[in-house]
């Protein structure tokens, strides 16, 4: 029944008050090139393109057919840097550098040599390139989300974020190895504990935002973002990932939940469900609210998404507050004649 109610807010209402949405793609978007296609002819308005797959030949042809060129921005992947730099390596509670996260290995996100590093990267595609935005992503402290078991380490525990949480909470940790500091600080002030790791990813927000405007302040900064309700997995949007979308909600002018249903074990609804929540979220009223809009799986991932299944996360995704949608990824749908299909009379329509 929910399924059939949310649909037909679809029909009976403009998506998130506009008349044109951002109809969008993720990925390599050239591979949709590749295939014999253009973007008009799908409805697609907006790439979102990964930085690796990003060339000045690409742009020079986005450009000619009139799409928005997104580009994002992996921030805290720290698996490149880490092999040359493990000054920067997670430490868990128990004063071990993590794991890494099936495929994804994290960093500490107070490292003043790897932000230097980010600073210094995003600096050279915003020189290099004419687009018009940046997303930025893997956003979160080291774990592992996009799987029906999560993994959730704590960190960082390194002696670096440990004098910082000192300074922040203006007190002194009691003497003795890390992993005894870590257990009084999660016994005896995790609160505080977790309200500091979210204002770590707030000033990465701020501080990479600003470097974006500085540039040009017509540019937007997105955040992709985990998509999961404050209760989920114990509160581990806010405890583990450290994220905190009210405090980012002021941080960027985008933000974009990965809505990845088959990926995190959820039924298609769940999309619509989660669009339902935001929809009531005080930070995402007002002047200045950001803009929302989600990127759902097209991607067979441990299972098939079918191209019913397609067309109903992308019509979930353009519930309101959304002003636009985006499928990942843009290589997964290209050889789909069916799911491309759906994509073209959903954004057509």
């Amino acid at each position: 029944m929910l399924l059939i109610q949310l649909l037909g807010c679809i029909s009976s209402k403009k998506v998130g008050g506009l008349n044109s949405p951002v109809k969008g793609v993720y990925g390599n978007p050239a591979a949709l090139w590749k295939a014999g296609y253009d973007f008009s002819s799908l409805g697609i308005n907006a790439v979102f393109i990964r930085s690796g797959s990003l060339n000045q030949e690409f742009i020079e042809r986005a450009k000619k057919e009139g799409v928005k060129i997104y580009v994002e921005f992996p921030v805290l992947n720290g698996k490149e840097y880490l092999s040359k730099h493990p000054e920067a390596w997670p430490i868990t509670e128990k004063g071990n550098r993590a794991e890494p996260a099936d495929w994804f290995m994290g960093i500490c996100p107070t490292d003043p040599g790897f932000r230097a590093d980010r600073q210094q990267a995003l600096a050279t595609i915003l020189s290099s390139y004419s687009i018009d935005g940046i997303w930025l992503d893997y956003f979160h402290w080291h774990a592992q989300f996009e799987t029906p078991n999560p993994i959730l380490p704590e960190t960082c525990f390194c002696e670096r974020c440990m004098g910082l949480f000192e300074n922040y909470a203006g007190l002194k940790l009691p003497e003795g190895p890390i992993a005894d500091q870590a257990d009084w600080i999660l016994r005896n002030q995790e609160v505080a504990w977790r309200k500091w790791r979210t204002g770590v990813l707030v000033e990465w927000a701020d501080l990479l935002g600003k470097q974006v405007k500085s540039v040009d302040g017509s540019l937007l900064t997105g955040i992709y973002h985990c998509g999961w309700m404050p209760a989920d997995h114990d509160s581990a949007l806010y405890k583990n990932l450290g994220i905190d979308l009210a405090a980012l909600s002021g941080k960027a002018d985008v933000l974009s939940p990965m809505l990845f249903h088959q990926l995190k074990g959820r039924p298609v609804s769940w999309v619509g469900e989660y669009m339902n929540w935001l929809s009531g979220q005080s930070w995402l009223k007002g002047a200045g609210a950001p803009k929302i809009w989600p990127i759902v799986q097209g991607y067979n991932g441990t299972g098939q998404v079918t191209p019913k299944e397609f067309k109903q996360v992308l019509e979930f995704g353009l519930l309101p507050p959304s002003t636009g949608v985006m499928p990942f990824s843009a290589e997964s749908i290209a050889g789909d004649t069916a799911k491309l299909k759906v994509l073209k009379e959903v954004y057509k329509n």
